[in-house]
């Protein structure tokens, strides 16, 4: 028997919802579009036999139902042309103008990013919302981190692109059930991790709670059967009981000349199943699973019902929020109110208007309805801005893709709390934030220079932690400068960052005028005009040659001891004055000897304690009493003294690294003392393969802590990287070599 071939899919449907809402659309295009995509993916299946057509058509048709503008629209239909066929975003742009070849340029961009992790036991599963801290390779979560920042960098330049990125998402969501097992886990733990709680953010609570449940079902196929067949057992008592309810309210609110809509708004099996967790709860056990939501004609309306609902039922105490009055970050508005309804049992209670539920549903997508060629909306576009200008702060405070992917998590995907300025805006920080992650929102020279705030009118500590409704102003001071006591308090990935550039700037100062002192003092003794040899054009050069972007930044380097002052000179390429003859009893050698720990020839090599030399390091040699030479690195304090009283005991050698045999160097590490910082330290050493002989750990008074290691490394090249990736940890805030000391030899 032959199998009948699937339907021939048009576009008929989406062109009707489109016209329902719009009906100035240009549904021509549309259709246009809908042609070009079928011809260029004519015979591509999807894992699930369905034509490839199936797709865009599907994801075109969610865009729809949030009533989305012609051009997303448009670009949903041609979202994966680009990827999976021979097509060029040339041609995409020649057919269809620049806006829409931007978005699906901007789509297929994410659709390249890989998101491939290493697999979590099920119970790992249960801090989903701690995704930066998940297990897993280095390598693995960089990669990840990089794929993750340009989802967010594309939807800073056009917040369509990731409406029509979760959309696609939707679908896929839609039609896991084809895929193997693994893929389908992955996919539902990504969903979970990043793609609801960017719908969450957006604002979009169709997307949010349809991705949540439909990860859910992949992610704990058991626990979401036996939640949907125990709310499908006690649908007809609860739908009972929302009738007796509606009933209820819908006579009062007539009476009161009110006309209003009243909705049940079931409870998502994620939310439930969260409720469970967290909770301890039996199923039996949870009573609110009955909610309400009543939808009138203007915020005068919202306030009334409010007081209708409240003379009917008993309000229980604590559970009244209103985000008419202080809107949520994402734009969302309602009245929320939780009573002992007619059956002794919780009842919840949303009261809203039409409008503000347009956006409770559709979030920031709410905004592109009936906007084409219509006024802006400023509450929008404000929104927009701060959305936009909060990811390109991200960008600039991280180092790295990882740096910025912790950012984001920290951020963007942690419970919020919504605090006020004295002029009524609203500001959202991470649950626990206080003061000084405010002020630094506000402006970064705010924050460097606070040293107090009044909240509702008082002055409190900056280690307050602020609470929903508190009223902020931020004190300053002009002479005033940030403290390291602050780092362990805030909770921004902004606020540690621009702490930590203030910190390392003033480190940054002092180390170049050392660098310089150390760089003028090294071509002195080595006979150069150092004024005319360090000109700025010189060092310039060098800084470009050794892959520092200025001048200053090279000097810093040099005092910070990560190069050599003989390193820059060379650079410079400063004739060489005459080499100075080793002292060994033999005859003399007018070039540099190499050597290698051990020896040469017949005297005895070592390798001083007191500046720990490295192979790649400028060092020399200083002839000893009967104990052979000791290598030393030239900024070597001790070096520095005899030369002027023993230069007849100088020798410059070069060290070549020998084999595998490896040295000890030791490395200061400042961070913010928190639970497993000595793991987080630890794995980057196990990870590199690198030898730790001897480690002093101190945690201080301003909840610092100081690691003082002694590691082993083959040379001062494996060192630098070493210290490079130790860095890059978000919560350490300096790495340095330590030496050279003035403590013998």
């Amino acid at each position: 028997m032959i199998a009948a071939e699937p339907p021939v899919q048009t576009p008929d449907n989406l062109l009707e919802k489109v016209a329902r809402y719009n009906p100035t659309a240009d549904t021509e295009l549309i259709r246009r579009a809908f042609d070009y995509a079928e011809r260029a993916h004519a015979g591509q299946r999807r894992d699930s036999g369905a034509s490839y057509i199936d797709h865009p058509l599907a994801v075109a048709e969610i865009l729809a139902d949030l009533q989305m503008d012609t051009a997303a629209i448009t670009a949903a239909l041609l979202h994966d042309v680009v990827e999976d066929t021979a097509t060029g975003l040339r041609e995409i742009q020649e057919q269809f103008g620049q806006e829409i070849a931007r978005l699906v340029d901007g789509v297929t961009k994410l659709s390249q990013a890989e998101f491939e992790q290493k697999e979590l036991d099920p119970e790992e599963l249960d801090e989903l919302e701690l995704a930066g801290r998940r297990k897993g390779t280095v390598a693995e979560q960089k990669r990840r981190a990089a794929n993750i920042r340009k989802i967010f960098l594309a939807m800073a330049r056009d917040v369509r692109v990731m409406i029509i990125k979760l959309a696609d998402r939707m679908h896929n969501m839609r039609t896991l059930a084809a895929l193997p097992r693994d893929r389908q886990v992955r996919i539902a733990r990504e969903t979970m991790q990043i793609f609801a709680p960017l719908a969450h953010r957006l604002g979009i609570w169709q997307f949010k709670w349809q991705l949540e449940d439909l990860a859910f079902k992949y992610l704990y196929p058991q626990e979401y059967t036996e939640i949907a067949e125990k709310l499908a057992r006690t649908r007809g008592e609860r739908e009972t009981e929302i009738a007796e309810v509606t009933a209820i309210l819908h006579e009062q609110l007539q009476k009161a000349g009110i006309d209003a809509e009243i909705q049940g708004r079931p409870k998502h099996l994620w939310s439930i199943f969260q409720k469970i967790r967290k909770q301890e709860l039996e199923f039996t056990e949870i009573y609110d699973l009955i909610a309400l939501r009543l939808i009138v004609n203007t915020i005068a309306e919202c306030y009334h019902a409010l007081g209708l609902v409240h003379d009917l039922w008993l309000p229980i105490t604590g559970m009244f929020s209103d985000h008419i009055a202080r809107p949520k970050s994402n734009m969302y508005q309602s009245l929320h109110t939780k009573v002992i309804g007619p059956r002794g049992e919780p009842l919840e209670i949303q009261i809203r208007t039409w409008d503000m539920h347009r956006t409770a549903d559709f979030g920031i997508a709410a905004h592109w309805q009936y906007k084409e060629g219509g006024r802006p909306d400023r509450r929008f576009e404000e929104q927009l801005t701060w959305l936009r200008q909060q990811l390109f702060d991200w960008q600039s405070d991280a180092r790295d893709a990882t740096d910025f992917l912790r950012s984001v998590i920290e951020d963007l995907f942690t419970d919020q709390v919504f605090v006020f300025t004295p002029r009524g805006d609203v500001i959202d920080l991470p649950s626990g934030s206080g003061p000084i992650d405010f002020a630094f929102r506000i402006h970064s020279d705010v924050g460097l220079h606070c040293v107090g705030a009044k909240v509702n009118g008082r002055m409190v500590p900056l280690s307050y932690h602020f609470k929903n409704g508190d009223i902020v102003e931020i004190v300053t001071r002009q002479n005033a400068h940030p403290s390291m006591d602050w780092l362990p308090q805030v909770k921004t990935s902004h606020a540690k960052s621009r702490i930590k550039v203030w910190f390392r700037r003033q480190r940054h100062t002092e180390n170049v005028t050392i660098g310089r002192d150390v760089l003028h003092r090294e071509a002195v003794r080595l006979g150069h005009n150092a004024k005319d040899l360090l000109k700025s054009e010189n060092l310039i050069k060098a800084a470009h040659e050794l892959n520092y972007p200025h001048e200053e930044d090279l000097l810093a380097a040099i005092g910070f001891g990560h190069v050599a002052a003989s390193t820059v000179l060379g650079k410079i390429k400063a004739p060489e004055p005459p080499k100075k003859e080793l002292f060994t009893g033999k005859p003399s050698v007018e070039s540099k000897l190499s050597i290698s720990a051990g020896g040469v020839d017949d005297v005895f090599i070592r390798r001083s304690r007191c500046c720990a030399p490295l192979p790649g390091d400028e060092v020399v040699g200083y002839v000893t009493r009967g104990k052979g030479m000791a290598i030393h690195r030239r900024e070597c304090p001790n070096i520095q003294s005899a030369l002027t009283q023993e230069a007849d005991r100088i020798a410059a050698v070069e060290w070549k690294p020998q084999g595998d045999v490896k040295h000890s160097a030791r490395v200061r590490i400042q961070a913010i003392d928190h639970v497993g910082l000595l793991n987080e330290i630890s794995a980057i050493f196990s990870e590199r393969k690198t030898n730790i002989q001897s480690a002093n750990i101190k945690s201080l008074r301003n909840r610092l802590a100081v690691f003082d290691l002694t590691v082993e490394v083959p040379d001062l090249t494996s060192l630098t990287a070493l210290m490079a990736v130790v860095e890059r940890i978000p919560d350490v805030t300096a790495v340095e070599r330590v030496g050279p000391s003035a403590n013998g030899s």
